[in-house]
């Protein structure tokens, strides 16, 4: 048995922005993109092929009167300055869940500006140069503090406010033990604000995929080298199946994984387009078939 997880693929921001890039691109054959449109690299080669061309923020400030597809992370303030400026027509794919995590971020910003005193620390638990990161520290002026584990929880300066935000993607457990972790550094009297802004369709799959990895012999984890998400998700494949391998697609797959495996899991990250899961599957199929007509 060969099983596709019913869970993986793209997620609704990734979805809505390849359908306005596709929409684009059906009508004029090219379109630019700032950006890799999703962190898969078969997905980009497949609509670079219908006449995406990704460029970057360098790129951008070169261009003048053209239409650029903004992705799903979205993008700091800098980058509509710059559209403005250029006469670039923009089509904001912003994820909605990112969008509104930017929004709460620059508020938090303003507020700390206009109350007097010390304005709080926003603190980001996220991927320093991420994309999606670089939009959300680009809400505070560059001043947001983006720590990416615990271990850097000290870069913080309990003795002033604190307000701490989450990437989208990042693991909901991981945040909660930076809470903690704060919560008992905080100097007495100092005020600590948290919001857990994690996308629940990345953390609900976390107890799905755990599931699905574990109810089979051998699992194909399928995903971009550049998705943080992915990295996530077959973190906990592996600790469920310690037999899951990370493949970007089928030419990865090494045949003698599947010796003897009879319940066979492919599964992937929010980034990971179905097709390209299709195709690891036809390849599983094609490699088990030789391998009895060799026996």
């Amino acid at each position: 048995m060969i099983e596709i997880d019913s869970g993986s693929g793209f997620c609704f921001g990734v979805t809505t922005a390849i359908g306005k890039a596709e929409e684009v691109l059906d009508r004029t054959g090219h379109l630019y993109c700032l950006g890799d449109i999703v962190h898969n690299s078969n997905e980009v080669a497949r609509l670079e092929q219908k006449g995406l061309e990704t460029i970057t923020h360098e790129q951008l400030r070169e261009l003048h009167d053209v239409t650029v597809l903004l992705r799903a992370h979205g993008e700091p303030p800098e980058t509509y300055e710059v559209a403005r400026r250029n006469h670039i027509e923009i089509i904001d794919a912003t994820c909605p869940v990112v969008l509104k995590l930017q929004q709460r971020i620059a508020a938090s910003y303003g507020k700390g500006r206009t109350d007097g005193g010390r304005p709080p620390q926003i603190v980001i638990y996220g991927k320093r140069g991420h994309a999606e990161v670089n939009g959300l520290v680009g809400q505070t002026a560059g001043t947001a503090l983006v720590i990416e584990n615990i271990g850097e929880i000290d870069r913080i300066d309990y003795t002033r406010p604190i307000i701490l935000y989450s990437q989208t993607t990042k693991s909901l457990q991981g945040f909660k033990q930076i809470v903690e972790q704060i919560k008992q550094r905080v100097a007495p009297g100092v005020a600590f604000d948290y919001y857990d802004t994690i996308c629940r369709s990345v953390a609900n799959r976390i107890p799905q995929i755990r599931q699905f990895a574990a109810q089979h012999e051998l699992i194909l984890f399928v995903c971009g080298s550049k998705s943080s998400n992915g990295r996530i998700l077959f973190a906990e494949c592996s600790a469920a199946n310690a037999n899951s391998h990370l493949i970007s697609n089928e030419s990865e797959i090494n045949p003698a994984w599947l010796v003897g495996k009879r319940r066979i899991g492919i599964c992937g990250a929010t980034s990971t387009p179905s097709w390209l899961m299709a195709q690891v599957k036809e390849r599983v199929a094609q490699l088990q078939q030789a391998q009895k007509t060799a026996f």
